[in-house]
Formats: structure tokens, sequence, C-alpha cells
């Protein structure tokens, strides 16, 4: 549930409040929205559209807990302003399993407990994702480098390995 204040910004004709429009699809649904031009990618899942999932962490781009896909790409996306995604397609942690049943990547998460505190887990999902699906990694140096971006506090970097090498074949 939005503020009363942010409730009202969000109501006012956008010209008269600096706003811009901005149209894009998330998790597959299309979505129209007036927003500041500066605001993120990151606050507009979370505080606009209620996509939780993505974590806000350093809010410097340095521990990888927003990463989301857009356009099939891995971003940040609290260094990602929400103006600059008009007709893009964004997908979130919500947007990868197919109804109930999880997707594998997030299975092998939990088969590996590839997870501790669950903080950055999101971002290491989607990372994983786009490291199963676009990555040519074949050694544990490669599949470690390739999800540099993304770090974890409670140092589960052995079990998001074997997650990663599951759904990649090569793990148990």
């Amino acid at each position: 549930m939005a503020s009363p204040a942010i409730e009202a910004i969000a109501s006012a004709a956008p010209e008269a409040t600096g706003l811009v429009e901005v149209a894009f699809k998330v998790n597959g649904e299309r979505r129209k929205l007036s927003i500041d031009p500066r605001v993120t990618l990151l606050d507009t899942l979370r505080e606009r559209l209620q996509l939780t999932g993505t974590k806000k962490g350093c809010d410097r781009g340095q521990c990888g807990a927003c990463t989301v896909h857009v356009d099939g790409r891995r971003v940040l996306s609290c260094l990602t302003l929400a103006a600059t995604l008009r007709g893009k397609e964004v997908t979130t942690i919500e947007g990868i399993a197919d109804g109930d049943e999880l997707h594998p990547v997030q299975q092998a998460f939990i088969d590996h407990d590839g997870f501790q505190c669950g903080f950055c887990t999101s971002g290491q999902i989607m990372s994983a994702l786009k490291v199963v699906e676009d990555c040519e990694v074949r050694t544990d140096d490669q599949i470690r480098e390739a999800m540099s971006g993304n770090l974890c506090r409670c140092g589960a970097y052995p079990n998001i390995l074997e997650a990663i090498k599951q759904v990649k074949g090569g793990g148990r």
C-alpha cells in the first residue's frame, strides 16, 4: 500500500508534476505508469507494482540483490531508470515460475540449500538463470566468474554453485 503522498503524486496529471509516462511489460503483463524520471526500476517494482521479491541491497549496483531481466538480459534494477524501459520486457523473480511449478533454477536452489538468510536469493536466482541459459560455462571457476556480480553475505556460494551445476546437467 503506497503512502497518501505517493498516491496523490501518482494521480496528478503527468505534465503538471514533471512525471513521465512509461509503458512496459512486467512478467508478461503490460503496465503503464506515470513516474518521476529519476526513479529506479527497483523502486518502481517494489513501491509502485508491489513486486517485493526483488531486493534492495546496497542500492549502488555492487551486490546484485536487485538483479532482474530486461529484454532477456541481466540488469541491476537499482541502477536502471524506469523511464528508460519504454516498450521493454522486465522479468522479476515473481515471473519465472510456471504457476505452482518452480523454475528448475528455483528448485535447484531448494535442493542444494542455495540460500540461507534468503536476502540475496532472488538476485542470485535471476543471475543463475541467465548463466544456465546464456553462458558457455563448463568449470566451477567459470560459473563463479559468471556469478561474481552477486554477493551472498551468508556464504552459500558452494551450494549456489551446486544448484547451477544441477541445472546445467553437471551436478548431483
